[in-house]
């Protein structure tokens, strides 16, 4: 591992793997947080299990937190040492002729969203700490829709969601395609189907979320 770890090779494939593992946790949280646009009922069977079953909670919790925080330390990492290994700058550099802006700017949007992680952690996950480790108030089932639809009441959270799911779609749309690119998924003959499934998941992933945001907003 820490071979692994001592090259860039071996970081951008580490990094690789951890943006895989986020894209599917981004399709399962997007499926649970669907289930409020159906009904009630089924979104609050839905987080009950998820907020109090022992291995999502001790376990999956833990390693999504790291995978996060993982993820955006090695990007600023081989942001780094890309910029150390090219300590003299072109005289005469067009960078949208080489590469998209997604690209260019990839920090700056995992930036954005790492900050966005921060609101929702303290709309949802601060407040389910508070309920159950703080307050310790008695397990109830039927109480998450409700929280849910009570954040969004607000239009300006609701137009900070949008905001970074937007930004969240234009990072997507460079590190999908990206990472399987790091994994050695190169071959002509099934990257422009890997580039098609990462634009597609690109739009409709951050869409999803900005649906449920903007349906709690208008059924208040």
């Amino acid at each position: 591992m820490a071979g692994l770890m001592t090259s860039t090779v071996g970081r951008k494939y580490a990094m690789a793997l951890s943006a895989i593992f986020l894209l599917i946790f981004l399709v399962m949280h997007l499926a649970v947080n669907m289930l409020s646009v159906f009904g009630e009922t089924a979104y609050n069977n839905a987080s009950y299990f998820m907020g109090y079953n022992p291995m999502i909670q001790f376990l999956m919790q833990p390693v999504l937190v790291f995978a996060v925080f993982f993820h955006f330390i090695m990007g600023l990492v081989l942001e780094y040492r890309n910029n150390k290994a090219r300590p003299v700058k072109y005289a005469i550099h067009n960078g949208a002729a080489n590469s998209t802006w997604m690209s260019r700017n990839m920090l700056i949007t995992g930036a954005v969203i790492l900050a966005f992680l921060g609101l929702h952690m303290y709309d949802f996950w601060v407040h389910e700490m508070n309920y159950k480790y703080v307050e310790s108030l008695p397990a109830e089932q039927n109480r998450f829709w409700d929280d849910l639809h009570a954040k969004f009441a607000d239009p300006f959270r609701v137009g900070a969601y949008i905001i970074s799911f937007i930004l969240l779609g234009l990072h997507l749309a460079h590190g999908f395609q990206s990472s399987f690119q790091s994994l050695g998924a190169r071959h002509p003959k099934y990257m422009p189907m890997v580039k098609a499934f990462g634009n597609w998941y690109s739009i409709l992933i951050p869409a999803g979320f900005i649906f449920i945001a903007v349906y709690h907003f208008v059924t208040q």
